[in-house]
């Protein structure tokens, strides 16, 4: 039988809190590897410690890829991010050196790994009368619309998911096709790498919980409120007349900072939406992780030993 000649790349994959990053800093020292970000927040520039933006000290132990590409108020796709992400992949396995995805953002790692279904291109009036639409109605009243065009993207989508419901109802709209549907044909071609896929994810639903809670009070203490009210200071976001339905300020913990200074609830409050918003980013994510069959599943805190033997039989004899 012939030998399995692709390159190979390791994928880090886990709900937020989890220890990704510090996981695949480690990965990445021991073997000599370049860290490809698959995350959905931490592409725009600006959104640094309330997405967990990996440190100046934490970039400059590995180089970094896909961070800071774009502004918050600019579009950003999945199938760019898939682009994106390959051209980092090739050049990395150019310099000799090993691919790590890490990150948590479902739709982006499907992109890159998967390929993606043929999509009608977002539609920039039929996105705005949607969302003016949820502002009168609400995100619940368009899922439950989307339910009855599209079960199976309903069924999938979260009431609480704004910008999976717009695309969705868009290209309903669109093309009179299910997204679903669209989802089900062919895909493009498959990422050529042999990809070990690691998921860490806490055992104890509590601990994550608890970890979520820590984290987002420590980004406080970083100054995170400040860091949100400079983004709403910038001229090019003072501009946009919908900010809250930039996909940049509906990223966890931003929507519900925006809205606090916004004048809207107590400081208690704030972070108590900000915390529950986050637990239920980890739920998502948790259950798109486990519709995979070929991912490996680690406690981060108990199972080191086992995640050290699966990278050692994955990497080559040195």
């Amino acid at each position: 039988m012939p030998l399995d000649a692709r390159p190979l790349a390791i994928a880090i994959m886990g709900p937020t809190a989890s220890g990704k990053t510090a996981f695949a800093l480690d990965v990445a020292e021991r073997v000599g590897g370049e860290i490809v970000s698959v995350d959905s927040a931490l592409v725009y520039r600006g959104l640094d410690i309330g997405a967990a933006k990996p440190t100046i000290d934490e970039q400059a132990r590995a180089p970094h890829h896909l961070l800071d590409v774009r502004d918050p108020w600019q579009p950003y796709s999945a199938a760019e991010f898939a682009e994106d992400a390959r051209r980092a992949l090739d050049g990395i396995v150019a310099r000799g050196r090993m691919p790590i995805l890490a990150g948590g953002t479902g739709l982006y790692f499907q992109a890159v790994l998967d390929g993606l279904a043929a999509m009608p291109a977002a539609d920039a009036v039929l996105r705005a009368d949607i969302a003016v639409q949820a502002q009168a109605r609400g995100w619940r009243a368009l899922h439950a619309e989307l339910a009855q065009v599209d079960p199976a993207a309903a069924a999938r989508i979260h009431a609480t998911d704004p910008q999976r419901i717009q695309r969705a109802l868009e290209v309903y709209r669109l093309t009179g096709k299910p997204i679903s549907a669209w989802q089900q044909e062919a895909r493009g071609a498959r990422l050529p790498f042999r990809v070990l896929k690691l998921v860490l994810a806490p055992a104890d639903r509590a601990v994550l919980h608890e970890r979520i809670a820590r984290r987002f009070d420590a980004m406080l203490e970083q100054g995170f409120l400040d860091e949100v009210r400079h983004l709403r200071a910038l001229p090019s976001m003072q501009m946009v007349a919908a900010p809250l339905e930039l996909p940049a300020v509906r990223a966890v913990g931003y929507r519900q900072a925006w809205e606090y200074l916004d004048g809207q609830g107590s400081a208690a409050d704030f972070r108590e939406r900000a915390i529950a918003a986050t637990r239920q980013l980890a739920k998502r994510q948790l259950t798109w992780l486990r519709g995979g069959l070929d991912a490996r599943w680690f406690d981060p805190a108990t199972d080191r030993a086992r995640l050290d033997a699966a990278l050692g039989l994955f990497l080559p004899a040195s």
